[in-house]
Parts: C-alpha cells; structure tokens; sequence
C-alpha cells in the first residue's frame, strides 16, 4: 500500500527520523501482534517484552506518519472535559481513578525517559485552566471542587499566573503536569524495543481480525500473523464496525507554531474554557535562536466544520486579539481527537469479541496519557488477567449519564447521510483548480474528483468505504473526509484514519464513459 501523506506537517516531523524499517512479505508467528505504532502500541510493546513476551507490531503507514505525530503532547491529569463532568459521569470514586490513572501515566513516561535515556525534551511545567471570554469565574470555582474531590489537592484559584504572559486573568493552576517532544519520546521508545528483538513492520496494513483458538491478523498482502493475542491501538478500532464507534465521534483539532523570543516566559501549558477551546505551551529548539509558541484549538466534527483554511485564521487571529502575539508561522497541523460519550477511552476487550483481542481508542485530546494508560492496562490483562483501571475504561460500558451526549454526537452523525440526496459542491469541473477536490451529482451517484496539479480529473465514488457516508473534500489538507465516523482519505481516495479499512472504489464505469464523452465533446482535459 501506498504512503498516504496529507499536505500539512508537524512541528516535530520536521527534525525526527525514525529508523528505516522493511514492510511485512512473509507470514509469521508471535506471541502478541500489536496494529498500530503509536505511543498507545509502542508503550504496550515495551511493556509485554519487559514481561517476556514476542511482538510483533504493524503501522499501515510510515513510522512518524500517525496521530502521535499531530499530538502537541501535553502530559496532563487535568483533563479537557473537567471534572465536574467526569464525577457527574463516572462518580466520585471513578474520577479519582481518572486523576489516578493520568498522573501515573506521566510518571510513567517520566522514569521511561529517564531509565531509557530518551533524550524527548520532557519537562515538569505549571498549566493554567483560564476564562475564556465572558465566562464566569465560578465555573473555575465548581472545577476545583471537583478536582480536590478527584484528589488532587495541589490544584488552586490564583488571580495571575506566575508564568503568565497575557492577561489570563484568574486561572486554575495545575502543578506538575509536564510537555515532551512527542516524536522523540515515540523513537526512544521504538529504538529500544527493535534492541529487545520486537519487530515492526511499516506499511504494512492490517485487514483482516480473527480472535479465539486459532488467532491471528492478515494484512492486505495476504500475509498472516499467528499469534495468542491481537491488540489494535489504531486510534479508533479497525478491527470493530460499529460496536464502539457509536459511543464515539470523530472530531479534527488544529494547530500554528508561532516564532516568539527566546526565553518569553518559562515553559508552561495553558486551556481556556471557551467552546471551541484553545490551548498552549512553548517548545525550545536548541538549533534556532527563537522559541516556539504552539497554539491549538479549534476543534470541530471531521467534515462538518467548513473551510479548514478558515481554522488556522482563527487561530492567528484569537492569537492575535487575545494573546497579542503576531509571530511568524512556523509550521501549522491538524490531528484526529475521538471524543468517547462520557469523557474516558476504551480501553480493553473488544467488546463482542474474543477475549484475547483488545483495543484502545477515545483519546478525547489525551492520547499520550492515555496511550501510557493503556500500555499499564492491555499488559496486565494479557500477562495476569486483571487490572485496577480496567473497569473504568472497560470498552463495553455504555454509561447512561453520559446519554445526552451519545445522543446528540448521534443525531450529527445521522444527519449527515442527507448528503445523498444533496446537490454535492454544485461546482463546474472546469472551474476547479488544480489542487482542489469536490463532489458532484450523477444521477443517483456521488462522485468524488480530486483534480491534480497536471488539470488530470482523479474520479471516486464519494461512498465512504466504512458505512456509506458521503465524503467532503477538505481543501487545507488535501484530504477527503468522512462527516459520519470520521474516516479519511487522501486526494486519491487510500486510507488515512479509520474506521474504514479499505480505499474509495473507482466510480460505476457507466459514469466514467458518461464523463469522457463529455470531456471529448466539450474539449476538456483528460480523466484519469
């Protein structure tokens, strides 16, 4: 399969290089196979082999090329929902489990770093819960009550950060949450098991799942994998149709690197409470001789939020008007966040399935905490059968406080399948420029067309592979995005984020003959 890369990059992908390793082309056995080389697969790998055990890890892409990649890596236990709501959700008892569990996920990665010598640039910074504007300062008020009830005690009201370097107002100070250069932490993490004898197979995808007796993975080669455990830590479950995905939703979250002056403020992560919410911190490159201020937010339903080019404006100009901040962009992403209905991930057995697979997803903008997370949760399971955590992200809960929630995420996701019997872009082909994509009508059909920087017309059914969605083309990344489960696509229709597993089909062929007779007649470019 084809290296699907989007047009936007990563701060950290500019400078990481992961090692140079070969597809799969042969069949193999092991004692677990792990799909997905993400911090959540990589962190599971890591701790299985220092249990003893073989793995085996696949990554249908390039290693560096997953959501890990678009992360900003804020390690926190303050988490993005609040704790009002995880309390209201979870109950008293399980929103200390989640202060618990996020806490001991940082220090995990924090004796790794050290123990490992992973030279990751992680930090112990203060972050900062402020007002957005207009919102009222009992809201921090009820937080903190939730966050002393969760147990976390050292989390108080100040009315001025001390690493504050814009009015922020009254804040919630978080001590020791920590920052790290996610990439390098991944690399550190990946060298190291390839020196335990794991092995990790890059562009290589896995398509086929069978749990039980007889388990194994197949990829699309036709490669088999036999193995006694499968864990699929692919950011949502490949594996799955839809048992978990109707308890989740697919959102993209958006980010500019702003040049400031070398040592503005000490390093530090700040959230405000607007919605959509912002969030920053500060990244040193000892190579430059400026910092970098990383600003992100947001977020909307993936293909519901209009033009993304539009979102990386509004982040300069919220920049811009609230922080008075008008650095040079450095280096601008969007990332996947899947936001599970009550505020924690699944992670465990996959439900309805055999018990020896396993999944992790639902990260909701905490995938590296809750990829340690799951790293201490899957190898207890595996090794001994039980974990303290694993009721509280069991995947097969459906948690009836968090209903309203499941039903609105729901009803958005109904709704979009009224794009059948929409219009599509309305567009003129000929209008289209180079570069850019867009859906048409034909007749009962939606037709995908990308047209490429030569004028060439690429053609796809615009059906998304998963569950029929009708895909949007989203012109800042160059990528087709499915509105229902979030699925995405490159500008020629190969896989980027599940939950589908296969590329976009080639349109009916009638279609096609109908669009060449009409290019020849009108004196068009050609189709491809």
């Amino acid at each position: 399969m084809a290296h699907a890369q989007q047009h936007t990059q990563s701060l950290w992908q500019e400078h990481t290089a992961f090692p140079a390793l070969k597809s799969l082309d042969t069949s193999l056995k092991t004692d677990v196979c792990i799909v997905g080389a993400g911090i959540a697969g990589l962190l599971t790998a890591y701790r299985l082999m220092r249990k003893g055990l073989d793995v085996v890890i696949l990554e249908k892409d390039l290693l560096g090329f997953n959501e890990t990649a678009h992360s900003t890596a804020h390690l926190s236990n303050a988490l993005d929902d609040g704790y009002v709501n995880i309390r209201k959700w979870h109950g008293r008892e399980g929103a200390r489990l989640a202060y618990n569990s996020h806490t001991a996920a940082i220090d995990l990665i924090e004796h790794l770093v050290k123990e490992e010598d992973i030279q990751c640039d992680f930090q112990r910074v203060p972050g900062y819960l402020f007002l957005g504007e207009g919102d009222d300062r009992r809201f921090l008020e009820m937080e903190m009550a939730a966050v002393h009830d969760a147990g976390f005690f050292d989390a108080h009201l100040v009315e001025e950060a001390e690493e504050q370097f814009f009015d922020a107002g009254a804040c919630l100070k978080f001590p020791r949450q920590a920052q790290i250069d996610p990439l390098k932490f991944a690399r550190g993490i990946c060298e190291n098991i390839l020196a335990r004898g794991a092995q990790i197979y890059p562009l290589t995808h896995a398509e086929k799942f069978q749990g039980g007796e007889d388990t194994y993975v197949e990829t699309s080669s036709g490669h088999r994998i036999s193995c006694k455990h499968i864990v699929v830590t692919t950011n949502v479950p490949i594996n799955d149709w839809m048992k978990v995905h109707f308890k989740e939703a697919a959102y993209r979250t958006y980010v500019v690197a702003l040049k400031v002056p070398r040592g503005m403020k000490a390093p530090c992560l700040f959230w405000d409470t607007e919605m959509p919410y912002h969030f920053l911190r500060f990244h040193t490159n000892s190579k430059e001789d400026y910092d970098v201020l990383i600003v992100g937010g947001e977020d909307h339903r993936v293909g519901q939020g209009g033009t993304s080019d539009n979102r990386f404006f509004r982040l300069r100009d919220w920049a811009e008007r609230r922080l008075q901040i008008e650095g040079e962009v450095v280096a601008s992403w969007s990332g996947q966040i899947i936001e599970p209905m009550d505020g924690l991930a699944y992670i465990g057995r996959n439900p309805g399935d055999f018990d020896n697979v396993y999944i992790s997803t639902g990260d909701s903008g905490h995938g590296i905490t809750h990829g340690a997370i799951a790293s201490m949760i899957l190898s207890d399971l595996i090794t001994v059968g039980s974990h303290p955590w694993a009721a509280l992200y069991n995947p097969s809960r459906f948690n009836w406080k968090g209903v309203s929630r499941f039903i609105k995420e729901n009803i958005q996701t109904g709704i979009q399948y009224r794009d059948w019997i929409s219009k599509g872009d309305n567009k003129d082909l000929e209008e289209l420029i180079p570069g850019q994509g867009c859906v048409i009508s034909e007749g009962l059909s939606k037709i995908a067309v990308y047209r490429g920087e030569d004028g060439m017309f690429h053609r796809l059914s615009a059906k998304c592979p998963h569950m029929g969605g009708v895909v949007h083309w989203n012109e800042a990344e160059g990528t087709w995005d499915c509105p229902v489960h979030g699925s995405r696509f490159n500008k020629y229709g190969e896989v980027l984020n599940g939950p589908a597993l296969n590329n976009m089909s080639p349109e009916d062929r009638s279609s096609e003959e109908a669009t060449e007779r009409k290019n020849k007649k009108e004196g068009s470019v050609g189709v491809k």
